[in-house]
C-alpha cells in the first residue's frame, strides 16, 4: 500500500449513495478529499454508489451534485462532467464487476453460495445462541457443484459470490492517518449478490483500481474490511491506494451522528437553515483538523488547503456542536460587505420562497437594512424576522404583548412629542432624526433615552427589541413613521 506523497498529483473520490438527503458526512469527507487534489495538483471524482436499488431515492443524486456546488466542493469528474474513467455511477459498471468476480472464482479466490437467507439468519441466531467465537458464514457451499448443494437444506438457486478469505490472511495495515492498524479477521465476505449488483468490497476495489485513485479516504467504520479490500487488490495483482480513515461525527451524547436522531445529519438542513458554505467547510475542517491560525479559528479553505497534511488530522470522534458553527457563522457574516450581505439575504430567500424576494422594493430594504442587522445575526434565516416590521404595511403591523406591557404611563405625551419632531425634520436621516428625538425626548422631556425612545421603538416596529432605532426610522420613511406613530397613539386612547 503506497504513502501518499505530496510530489505525486493525487486522484481522490467520494463515493456517495443517493438513498435520501445527502449526509453531512458526505460535505466532511469530500472536503478532505479536495483539500489533498487541490495541495497535489491532483483531481477529486465523484462516484454514485447506487448498488442498492431498495433504497435508491429519486432527486437524491440531484442533490449530491447541487450541495458539493454550493459548498465549492464540485468534482474534477463525476456523472455530471465525465473524464476518462466513466462511467461514474456503479448501476452502469455491472459487466466489470462480474467480471472481476469470475476471474477471482476462476483463480481459486472465491466460491459460489447457494444459501438462502433463511438459512443465513438461523447460521447467526444459533451462533448468537451459542456465544461461540466462530462466527461467520460457516462454508457450507465451498467446494460444491450446484447439484451437490441443491441436495442439502437452506438452497437457494440464485448464488452469491463469496470471497475465500485465506487462513494467513494480513491483519495489520498501514492507515496515512492512524500509522499502523491492527484488525479481527474478516469470514467470507459477499462481493456479488445474487442480483448481479456488487457489495461495496468489491466495487470500491475494482472502481477505486479502474479510475485510478491514488488516496481511499472514508469514515472509521471501514477500518475493519480494510484487509478484505487489500486481499481483494492482492489477487487480482493491483496495487492499493493510500487509505485514510476519518474519525466519525458523533452527536453530544457521543453516538454516532444519523439523519434519524440529528437534522443537522442532512447537508441541505444548512442550506435551509441559512448558514455559509465558507462557515459550515470551516466547521467541518476543525471537526478533525487543529486551525490553521494560532489566534482564530476562522480560516479560509484555500489557507486550510495549503496547510494540508494527513498527520495532522485527530483520530479522536469530533463532537458536533452546533454552537461553534453558530459562532462560526456569525464571524463570516460580520465580514462581508453590505452588497454581499445583502445579495445573501435575498439569495437564501429565493431558495426558501421568502415572499420578499421577488419584490424590488423589499430588495432595496434588504439593501438599506444589511449594515444595521449585520452584528445581530447568527445565520441568514434571522434576516426575515427581523426586518420584518420594515416589510410590512403600516396598517398591518402588529404589535408584540410584552412590547406593550413596556410602554410607560406617559407614552401618549411621548408619542405626541415624536410626532411632531419627526413631521418638522428637513433631513429625514438617523443623525438628524436621533438629534430631534433626543432634544425633545430626553432634553425636553426630562426622560432617561430608555424611558424616551421606548414607545417610539415600539410604535415604528411593534417590538421591545429592534434593530438599531433611528436607522430604521430612516429606512421607513417619514409618512410610515408617522402613521406608525399615529397608529399606536390612537390605540392608546381608544
Amino acid at each position: 500500500m503506497t504513502e501518499p506523497t505530496q510530489t505525486v498529483p493525487a486522484r481522490t473520490r467520494v463515493a456517495p449513495s443517493p438513498t435520501g438527503d445527502p449526509h453531512v458526512g458526505t460535505a466532511y469527507q469530500a472536503l478532505f478529499d479536495v483539500a489533498w487534489a487541490r495541495k497535489t495538483g491532483g483531481r477529486f471524482v465523484l462516484r454514485i454508489e447506487d448498488t442498492d436499488r431498495a433504497r435508491t431515492v429519486e432527486g437524491s443524486e440531484q442533490l449530491i451534485y447541487s450541495d458539493l456546488a454550493w459548498l465549492g466542493l464540485a468534482p474534477d469528474e463525476g456523472p455530471q462532467n465525465p473524464g476518462e474513467c466513466g462511467p461514474y455511477r456503479q448501476s452502469e459498471r455491472l459487466p466489470l464487476y462480474r467480471q472481476y468476480a469470475e476471474q477471482l472464482i476462476e483463480q481459486g479466490h472465491a466460491y459460489y453460495c447457494w444459501c438462502s437467507p433463511e438459512r443465513l439468519a438461523q447460521l447467526r441466531a444459533d451462533q448468537a445462541a451459542s456465544k461461540t467465537s466462530q462466527t461467520g458464514y460457516d462454508r457450507c457451499c465451498l467446494g460444491l457443484t450446484r447439484d451437490e448443494r441443491a441436495k442439502l437444506p437452506g438452497f437457494s438457486p440464485d448464488p452469491v459470490v463469496r470471497m475465500l478469505v485465506p487462513d494467513d490472511v494480513d491483519l495489520e495495515f498501514t492507515d496515512a492517518i492512524r500509522g499502523q492498524v491492527h484488525t479481527p479477521r474478516p469470514d467470507d465476505q459477499v462481493i456479488l449478490k445474487a442480483d448481479g449488483f456488487p457489495t461495496y468490497h468489491l466495487a470500491v476495489v475494482v472502481d477505486d483500481h479502474l479510475m485510478g485513485i491514488t488516496a481511499a479516504v472514508r469514515g472509521e467504520e471501514w477500518i475493519s474490511s480494510t484487509p478484505k479490500h487489500l486481499l481483494l487488490y492482492k489477487w487480482l495483482g493491483w496495487t492499493p491506494p493510500a487509505i485514510a480513515h476519518m474519525p466519525l461525527l458523533r452527536n453530544t451524547d457521543k453516538s454516532k451522528i444519523s439523519k434519524r436522531k440529528n437534522p443537522a445529519a442532512r447537508l441541505e438542513w444548512f442550506r435551509e437553515a441559512g448558514y455559509l458554505p465558507e462557515a459550515l467547510l470551516n466547521f467541518l475542517e476543525l471537526l478533525a483538523y487543529p486551525p490553521v491560525h494560532p489566534d482564530t479559528e476562522v480560516q479560509s479553505f484555500d489557507e486550510f488547503v495549503a496547510c494540508f497534511d494527513w498527520a495532522k488530522v485527530n483520530t479522536t470522534g469530533p463532537i458536533f456542536d452546533l454552537a461553534k458553527l453558530n459562532w462560526l457563522n456569525g464571524a463570516y457574516l460580520r465580514q462581508l460587505s453590505d452588497d454581499e450581505l445583502a445579495h445573501r439575504i435575498v439569495t437564501y430567500w429565493e431558495q426558501t420562497g421568502e415572499p420578499g424576494a421577488a419584490d424590488p422594493r423589499a430588495r432595496a430594504v434588504v439593501a438599506q437594512a444589511a449594515p444595521i442587522i449585520r452584528e445581530r445575526l447568527t445565520t441568514l434565516a434571522d434576516a426575515a424576522p427581523m426586518i420584518g416590521f420594515l416589510l410590512t404595511p403600516d396598517a398591518a403591523l402588529g404589535m408584540d404583548d410584552d412590547a406593550l406591557a413596556t410602554l410607560p404611563p406617559n407614552a401618549d405625551q411621548v408619542l405626541d412629542a415624536a410626532q411632531e419632531v419627526l413631521a418638522g425634520l428637513d433631513d429625514f436621516r438617523a443623525d438628524a432624526i436621533q438629534a430631534g428625538l433626543r432634544t425633545a425626548l430626553v432634553d425636553g422631556l426630562g426622560l432617561k433615552p430608555k424611558v424616551a425612545f421606548g414607545p417610539v421603538r415600539v410604535a415604528l416596529t411593534g417590538r421591545r427589541v429592534s434593530p438599531p432605532l433611528f436607522e430604521s426610522a430612516e429606512i421607513l420613511g417619514r409618512a410610515s413613521c408617522l402613521a406608525r406613530l399615529g397608529a399606536l397613539r390612537a390605540r392608546l386612547s381608544a
